[in-house]
């Protein structure tokens, strides 16, 4: 958010328009006259999405240790808690969505840029496992410069491991939608966030892998503009929905109804068991 001299307005990166912070707020932090969606905290998104005070976290105790003894680790992790309020990058827990139980996760770009650890990795892994057997689905809003590099391998590793679980989930045939938010790139990009039933991103989220500067420095060419943006991403077949916040909830309860399996379909159902 590029801010005026008057510490109380902003202006849009997009349009260029003036609006002051309370009204870009109300707006679900996105601009009155673009819509522009300004990156959103976890913390945010509890104010919006989630039905009144359904919310309930689980996992919120786990914490990242060192695995490979980085010398000032601790203290990155430290700040990071203190600046973002919260014990890693994502948050879990059981909620309602238009009165539809669900498991919702919450990434943070403002912890270590939504970096996938080992905590990051155990808690995306414990929703999606808790999904499969308590049959509910899963939502994970993702915002993530990739694998954090300070755990070494073990960062790496939290790729195959949610992975894993995103199967497990398929196979017990509970759905899993992925919000893609902006950024998405790295690890996680290459990892579960590309592996739910539904794809949804928010306007103009920056998604991929690699960087688009590291792509061009590669490939030494130019590349399209709006290049690895949600729209450009669902023009490729990557993103199935754009979803403004202001819609997003309704969206979600929608997909949900879509996808829950008819009575006749249900375990034990009209089979005489």
């Amino acid at each position: 958010m590029a801010l005026t001299d008057n510490s109380d307005a902003a202006v849009c990166p997009s349009c260029g328009a003036r609006h002051g912070n309370e009204e870009i707020a109300a707006a679900l932090k996105t601009c009155p006259s673009c819509a522009h969606h300004y990156r959103m905290e976890p913390e945010e998104r509890l104010n919006y999405l989630p039905d009144p005070g359904s919310f309930a976290e689980f996992s919120a105790n786990l914490r990242s240790l060192n695995p490979i003894d980085l010398s000032g680790y601790e203290e990155k992790l430290s700040e990071a808690e203190a600046r973002a309020r919260m014990k890693d990058a994502v948050i879990t827990g059981t909620c309602t969505i238009g009165g539809k139980p669900v498991i919702l996760g919450l990434m943070s770009f403002n912890f270590m840029g939504g970096s996938m650890g080992s905590v990051v990795g155990e808690k995306v892994c414990r929703a999606l496992l808790r999904g499969a057997e308590e049959k509910l689905p899963v939502i994970i809003y993702t915002t993530s410069g990739g694998a954090r590099m300070q755990e070494g391998i073990f960062s790496l590793l939290q790729m195959a491991k949610t992975s894993s679980a995103a199967a497990e989930l398929d196979r017990a045939g509970v759905p899993f939608f992925i919000v893609l938010c902006d950024p998405t790139t790295g690890g996680v990009t290459a990892s579960f966030a590309m592996l739910a039933d539904i794809t949804l991103a928010e306007p103009g989220a920056l998604i991929g892998f690699a960087g688009p500067r590291v792509i061009e420095g590669t490939i030494r060419q130019t590349l399209p503009e709006g290049f690895q943006r949600a729209e450009f991403q669902q023009e490729k077949g990557f993103v199935d929905i754009i979803a403004r916040r202001g819609e997003q909830k309704r969206i979600l309860s929608t997909l949900i109804d879509l996808h829950r399996a008819p009575e006749c379909l249900r375990e034990g159902a009209g089979t005489g068991a």
